[in-house]
């Protein structure tokens, strides 16, 4: 019997979808394989970022309904599916002590009660491989740290039957992996680049910032090459308008030079209940002997 293949992408926020793993899903979309993203929470407390709509009263007063649409729109260009686990969005909180979280947001659930949701579908959807974030949430925003917690809770949950009885059939996902959007790799890589072709690099600073705080690589296990599919990830990230200026730093570096540079998306493989040799160029690397895609 075939089966079809199938991928899961767990995000904090709508628009985390298009800037984190983008391509990879639209390639794996090209290819047969079913995609679905799980989307935390509605966004409700994001700032407007697109200097365009900012001061907009009625973007201002229906943000939630706003990046509902935004977030449908995204999800046609990729040509995946998406579903809302119902999460308040906790925001981003700023200064010097830092305020407290809002009442009742997602950042400040018990692990094992908002991991309910995402279990049950896990369950319905059934999915072979699961993307999400890094402990510290690929950047220490409360959502993104809750989304890796109930992520790697729902894994470890869905296919136990002794766990959340009411969610479903149990449903054993195979492997899991975080996506780095912006290994310092990549970084580095296009900074040299851009600095030999005499062309403007936005990355300086960042780069010394990153050496500034001594912080370690993460392990990158898998490259998935997706560039041709650069041009719909764009695209997809230009939807989420309330976020995304299309004039701003994303655009900034020419597509070509990205392929050329760096053509792949980067993930680590943290959990696998199949064998496989590592590095792997395929999420699904180890899955495929024994499920085809239909």
């Amino acid at each position: 019997m075939t089966e079809q293949l199938r991928l899961m992408a767990v995000h904090a926020h709508p628009d985390d979808e298009s800037s984190k793993g983008a391509a990879t899903m639209a390639m794996y979309v090209s290819q047969g394989v079913d995609v679905l993203v799980a989307t935390c929470t509605g966004g409700e407390r994001g700032s407007i970022l697109n200097p365009k709509l900012q001061g907009d009263p009625w973007v201002e007063e229906n943000i939630h309904e706003v990046r509902r649409k935004e977030m449908d729109a995204a999800r046609e260009i990729l040509g995946v599916k998406q579903a809302w686990l119902g999460f308040v969005d906790s925001g981003l909180p700023e200064g010097d002590p830092l305020p407290p979280l809002p009442e009742g947001c997602f950042a400040l659930q018990e692990v094992a009660d908002a991991a309910a949701p995402l279990v049950k579908l896990i369950r319905e959807f059934r999915p072979h491989v699961i993307t999400t974030y890094d402990e510290n949430g690929g950047y220490p925003h409360p959502d993104h740290i809750m989304t890796h917690k109930i992520t790697m809770a729902a894994f470890d949950a869905a296919g136990d039957p002794d766990a959340y009885p009411e969610a479903g059939a149990p449903w054993q996902p195979s492997k899991v992996y975080y996506n780095h959007g912006f290994p310092m790799g990549r970084i580095r890589a296009m900074h040299a680049y851009l600095v030999e072709n005499d062309l403007e690099s936005p990355y300086g600073e960042w780069i010394e910032g990153w050496e500034k705080s001594g912080r370690k690589e993460r392990e990158i296990t898998t490259r998935v090459v997706c560039d041709e599919w650069f041009e719909i990830r764009d695209r997809a990230l230009i939807a989420h308008a309330t976020q995304i200026d299309p004039d701003g730093p994303w655009f900034r570096i020419p597509l070509d030079v990205q392929k050329k540079v760096w053509p792949t998306e980067d993930y680590e493989l943290v959990r696998s209940l199949v064998d496989t040799d590592l590095p792997e160029d395929d999420l699904f690397a180890g899955l495929r002997a024994s499920v085809t895609t239909a």
